[in-house]
């Protein structure tokens, strides 16, 4: 797993905006969203965009969701021939033919080498999508379509992702007996309408039942307490790989 982004929306930092890389034994790359910078994030881990098989999308905001248009561009210019399968909330599919005609009029309709195919994944709902088995709680981030919390397996591995979200019990359900969940801090206690503090997260880590935490999604004020290295989980920055 590679960090190519692990910001937040403004740069804090100047690090890139959400966009984690996973590379699962026989099986093309898959991002776990896909934020505005995305693509020059992994091109600058030295990530090719064009081997990425599947993206899936915790809610439809720009520095979650904004990278798709370029994404699939970027296919089209590099003469790309394999598919691409996306998934996300209820409602991406109208969000990405939405984005793609804003950034790029008549990108919509274009025809490609390769298909881009959408999967809507339903609150509550498990299902397989490209062989990797993913599984969606509804959270609490309003973001005009239903904001998700995620847990992906494939390979006897799970991983769960909590987008961005205010603290809701649907977290423990994700990321109970995984092996690592991906949470998102972005204050440390500063309450900020829809988005979790790292006193959220520090008041339930009994009850996070994950055998591995990385904190993401950090604001300045969070970067600064990372620095001074006395916080209780480990944090992302931009181009971090780890192995599970």
């Amino acid at each position: 797993m590679t960090f190519a982004g692990s910001g937040d929306a403004f740069g804090s930092g100047g690090r890139y905006q959400a966009c984690i890389h996973l590379q699962v034994p026989g099986q093309a790359p898959v991002l776990l969203d896909c934020g505005a910078t995305s693509l020059s994030a992994l091109k600058a881990c030295g990530l090719d965009p064009g081997e990425i098989g599947t993206v899936f999308i915790s809610h439809l905001h720009g520095d979650h969701f904004g990278g798709l248009p370029f994404l699939i561009l970027d296919g089209q210019f590099t003469r790309r021939t394999s598919p691409l399968a996306i998934a996300g909330p209820p409602g991406t599919a109208a969000r990405l033919q939405q984005a793609m005609e804003t950034t790029f009029p008549g990108s919509a309709g274009t025809a490609r080498r390769f298909g881009v195919s959408v999967t809507e994944l339903a609150p509550g709902s498990t299902q397989a999508v490209n062989g990797i088995e993913v599984t969606a709680w509804e959270v609490d981030h309003p973001s005009g379509a239903p904001p998700l919390a995620l847990r992906l397996g494939a390979d006897g591995t799970s991983i769960a992702y909590t987008g961005d979200t205010a603290w809701t019990e649907n977290l423990l359900r994700a990321a109970d007996s995984t092996d690592l969940l991906i949470a998102e801090a972005y204050y440390y206690d500063k309450p900020i309408p829809y988005h979790l503090r790292y006193t959220d997260l520090a008041a339930h880590r009994a009850s996070l039942a994950s055998r591995r935490i990385v904190l993401t999604h950090m604001s300045a004020d969070m970067l600064a307490r990372a620095a001074e290295g006395t916080l209780a989980f480990e944090t992302a920055r931009d181009g971090l790989t780890i192995q599970l």
